[in-house]
């Protein structure tokens, strides 16, 4: 028996509220939900339903919930559920913005945000070792995952790249057998034709309005965060590099440290990782042209980032089993996450020399560049925070939220010491 639409919204929105710790806690929350307390999907329907998010680009906790609601309910339960997984961290992030707009500056609260980045260093390497886990499990992978290291971390190559190239790679490099039974029938392809250019239209037809009115930052927003959700496998952590390469570096619209500050302040929201992009928009926006700017760039990113998710759910749910059928695609796959082990290496090395390093000069070798942090300029509070996030996550296993809100308040301790 199908689920009434209130029922969608009662349950999809509990787990909206709930969806704390990344993705690993989030799809164990809608396993509880779905699967174990209510009879809504079977075992074999949810883990095949995940590992067709897990080819798809985007927060695939996120579109989990969209597959599920879609599911049960069609397209109207796809956007019920997806909605209720972002809207409740996003209106959080959008108070936070306000808060770290209004008080960031304060010396006081720079201590507490220093405690917030010496933790984030250790949730990235949480982050590393249990997907390293998964997804090295030889020789070739774990080359591919050096390979994708040195790739951005001393060459500098574009995040994408390295994600096409990983891809190329499991595909054709796959030595397994085809499935000897025949593939179920493909939906028609009319119907995927015009989802795709309903869904489409909808993306990117008010990013194109925008840049026709001339709104300049609303535009550059809206594309950077359509072209970042075309390339976001690997969660939110495998595109940060990327991410804070274009938005620091190329745009200037924030700096370090307040990349590095919105990382830590979206991991204590509920709802996907990404979420960051929305946090980084409304900060540009509030420091360019204040707070209806900010709502407006916040609404941008939001529509940039998830509207594609809707996208290629609804596009890519009706041939679930045709997929299923197809082992290169899970090669192609497990190449991807290699690379991402790598990638997220990188980023874990940039968080760490940008926290603890006040002086990071680079040194260049034709194409390779890499860092060179000065010692003289080693900061030992941030070090000793770094140690005691590494111990609360590692040896007392706390969560994410707990343990950041307790390095924040000894950071904040340290400051009247």
């Amino acid at each position: 028996m199908k689920p009434t639409i209130p029922d969608l919204v009662r349950v999809f929105g509990r787990i909206g509220l709930l969806s704390f710790g990344g993705p690993a806690a989030q799809i164990s929350l809608m396993h509880q939900e779905l699967v174990e307390n209510r009879p809504w999907l079977d075992e074999q329907t949810y883990l095949r339903a995940l590992s067709l998010c897990m080819l798809l680009p985007g927060p695939e906790a996120m579109q989990l919930a969209t597959y599920a609601g879609w599911r049960l309910r069609g397209v109207t339960g796809g956007l019920i559920a997806g909605a209720l997984f972002v809207l409740p961290g996003a209106a959080i992030i959008a108070f936070l913005v306000g808060l770290y707009a209004a008080f960031g500056d304060l010396p006081l609260v720079q201590a507490g945000f220093l405690g917030v980045k010496a933790t984030v260093i250790v949730i990235v390497l949480q982050a590393l070792k249990k997907l390293s886990r998964k997804a090295l499990t030889d020789i070739e992978h774990h080359a591919i995952a050096g390979l994708g290291f040195l790739a951005i971390f001393a060459l500098n190559l574009p995040f994408p790249f390295i994600i096409l190239a990983a891809a190329v790679w499991g595909y054709f490099s796959f030595q397994g057998e085809a499935p000897v039974t025949e593939l179920p029938p493909a939906p028609k392809a009319t119907g995927a034709l015009r989802t795709g250019a309903l869904w489409l239209v909808l993306w990117l037809g008010p990013l194109f309005t925008l840049s026709l009115m001339g709104q300049k930052l609303l535009s550059d927003l809206g594309w950077f965060f359509a072209r970042l959700a075309v390339v976001t496998f690997g969660g939110a952590y495998a595109v940060l590099a990327y991410m804070t390469q274009t938005v620091v570096d190329k745009y200037q619209w924030v700096s370090t440290d307040q990349m590095i500050d919105a990382l830590g302040l979206a991991e204590t929201t509920p709802g996907p990782l990404i979420l960051v992009t929305q946090f980084v928009a409304m900060l540009t926006g509030q420091i360019t042209g204040g707070a209806m700017l900010s709502i407006a760039a916040g609404a941008v990113a939001l529509w940039a980032t998830f509207v594609p998710c809707f996208l290629w759910i609804f596009l890519a749910a009706p041939y679930l089993d045709q997929l299923a059928a197809r082992p290169r695609l899970s090669a192609a796959l497990h190449g991807i996450t290699a690379a991402v082990v790598g990638v997220i290496l990188n980023l874990s090395v940039w968080f760490g020399l940008n926290v603890l390093f006040k002086n990071i000069p680079e040194l260049s070798w034709g194409p390779v560049t890499v860092p060179r942090p000065e010692l003289a300029t080693l900061d030992l509070t941030a070090l000793a925070l770094t140690a005691i996030a590494s111990i609360l996550i590692f040896k007392f296993k706390l969560g994410m939220a707990t343990a950041l809100v307790i390095v924040a308040a000894i950071g904040v301790g340290f400051h009247y010491v």
